[in-house]
């Protein structure tokens, strides 16, 4: 979600697909855990598309590694500080307190009708440890990574390519060995998101054409196998199963991977109108990303029937991300021409 040199295209594309997919895990987020609930094309629908779009955290985290880690301007901490950390921790904070406003209207996930100045401050109280709505958890893992940053630029700048790799690859294994869950210590977030952040710095700075076709098949056969090894899980258990859908599992890695070199070698071939969208969505990600589940508060009551208008969660859920991610885009449009609010979308 964040920038330093000018745009490149392929870096906007991802964050536009990125931030589509981001918007369907939380239009699709209700009917997860409704299997055998709900009619079983409309959970498939639900289940299928979250299974096939949970690489969005971790292409976004991907595209602030190839920036940053790619910079040459000399470091100073009070400009990094003041320029880089503010420019997501600001909004963090701010969201926090306007979504534990809104949160002052729930009471047990029910909407009470009148707010609650002591639910607000309890939400407040457990900030620190809890997000106050679901989509902020990404800061909490997010923001420290701006701190590991400035080490890691001196060192990638020093080491051989063959030392490159031998790192991703031992950070493959971290990630294939959590899904398995085989403990280390080496198991911490921090560890496990830098890697993210690597891997988006070695594929920018690196023509991967000539191992395009083994990402392809990797991340096929890794959507494949979400989107089955889901649904029959859910067979075999009766229930709904996040095995497959982990930020930190060796299949969302191959898959981010796919994603970003298929579009370092392909999108500049888009043109028209899609072209000219696709960087308007890019510049305002961070500002879509923060306020859209605003929009789907009335949207994910199940009680108020906005996707059964459509009759199918497989039109549903597709129709109602597209209308959420363009009234999102409005709303922080027109949040950045007020001055007070316009550091909280940057």
């Amino acid at each position: 979600m964040d920038q330093e040199r000018p745009s490149i295209f392929y870096i906007d594309f991802l964050r536009f697909v990125a931030v589509f997919a981001v918007i369907a895990i939380h239009v699709l987020g209700p009917f997860r855990f409704l299997y055998g609930d709900i009619p079983n094309s409309d959970w498939l629908a639900a289940s299928g598309i979250n299974s096939v779009t949970r690489w969005a955290v971790p292409v976004f985290i991907m595209i602030t590694g190839a920036l940053l880690l790619s910079t040459e301007r000399a470091f100073c901490c009070e400009d990094y500080l003041v320029k880089r950390l503010s420019k997501v921790a600001v909004p963090f904070v701010g969201w926090t307190l306007i979504y534990a406003v809104v949160g002052g209207f729930f009471v047990n996930d029910l909407i009470t009708g009148t707010w609650s100045a002591h639910e607000t401050m309890r939400i407040i109280s457990n900030a620190p440890n809890n997000p106050v709505w679901y989509h902020l958890w990404f800061f909490y893992d997010f923001i420290p990574l701006y701190f590991v940053i400035p080490f890691l630029i001196p060192l990638l700048k020093k080491a051989s390519p063959e030392l490159i790799k031998l790192i991703i690859v031992a950070w493959m294994v971290l990630f294939a060995m959590k899904w398995l869950k085989v403990d280390s210590f080496l198991q911490e977030n921090l560890i496990l998101y830098t890697g993210y952040l690597i891997l988006g710095w070695y594929l920018f700075n690196r023509d991967n054409a000539p191992q395009l076709n083994y990402w392809v098949m990797a991340g096929s056969c890794m959507l494949v196998f979400n989107f089955f090894g889901t649904w029959q899980l859910a067979i075999d258990t009766g229930k709904y199963s996040s095995l497959f859908m982990g930020y930190k599992t060796l299949n969302t890695v191959l898959i981010a991977g796919m994603l970003f070199v298929l579009a370092q070698t392909y999108a500049d071939k888009i043109q028209g109108k899609l072209r000219a969208f696709v960087p308007i969505i890019s510049k305002y990600s961070l500002g879509i990303y923060l306020l859209h589940p605003l929009l789907l508060i009335p949207v994910r009551q199940l009680d108020n029937g906005f996707y059964s208008t459509f009759g199918s969660n497989w039109l549903a859920i597709p129709i109602i991300t597209l209308l959420t991610m363009v009234l999102s885009l409005l709303c922080t449009m027109l949040l950045v021409k007020i001055p007070v609010m316009k550091r909280l979308v940057p």
